[in-house]
């Protein structure tokens, strides 16, 4: 068992990537505190504090330039090679392997795979609050902090324009619709706003989940 700021040490996840999987995360413990039926609190963050383990495969490094600094670009194209050789060039395969590395259970890797924009329609319609509120979290935070649902989508059409599988795909803006669904799901159950998830009321959650132990 391991704290999850050591995890992400020794895996060189980048800090703006630790610093988003940190939000999610501290999204959905907000909304699980807040939620009118039992979730699974601990699996639930778990998942989200690892959902993006593999992404360096994907970065676009030099898209934030801010973010590579103080070790530079050589050093995380460096870092980015390494995961290529060791897991391949699919991120949600390389998130896969590390989370089977660390021990955690085949039913969170299962739920982990699932985190994908382009099976949002199969989300919206299924009954697993869980899997909602995880692509929920994900789809309120940004590479800056937390913003609304419409801000994310309109950031990651910008950021992703060049990618058809991630917002290229056929009925793009239903997919974009389903989500918006998937939000007042969750907020039916709950006893909090969306606008009552910001940067404020998620920050000190994310400090407290940096000692978050993963088992």
């Amino acid at each position: 068992m391991k704290k999850i700021s050591e995890i992400y040490t020794e895996y060189k996840i980048m800090p703006n990537l630790q610093e988003h999987m940190l939000r999610v995360a501290a999204v959905a413990s907000l909304i699980c505190d807040n939620f009118n039926e039992p979730v699974s609190k601990a699996e639930l963050v778990t998942a989200c504090l690892l959902h993006d383990m593999g992404n360096i495969i994907k970065s676009q490094l030099e898209y934030f330039p801010e973010f590579l600094e103080p070790e530079g670009l050589e050093y995380w194209q460096g870092v980015k090679n390494e995961y290529i050789n060791k897991y391949g060039r699919d991120e949600h395969k390389a998130t896969e392997q590390i989370m089977k590395e660390l021990g955690v259970f085949p039913n969170l890797i299962s739920v982990v795979d699932q985190i994908r924009f382009s099976l949002i329609r199969n989300i919206r319609d299924s009954n697993d609050m869980m899997m909602k509120i995880i692509i929920y979290s994900d789809n309120r935070a940004d590479p800056h902090g937390i913003v609304s649902y419409e801000e994310r989508m309109e950031e990651g059409k910008k950021r992703y324009k060049n990618r058809k599988d991630v917002f290229g795909i056929t009925g793009r803006d239903e997919l974009i619709q389903c989500g918006k669904e998937i939000e007042k799901q969750i907020f039916s159950k709950c006893k909090i706003k969306p606008e009552d998830i910001n940067n404020e009321t998620v920050a000190p959650i994310v400090l407290k989940l940096k000692n978050f132990v993963v088992k």
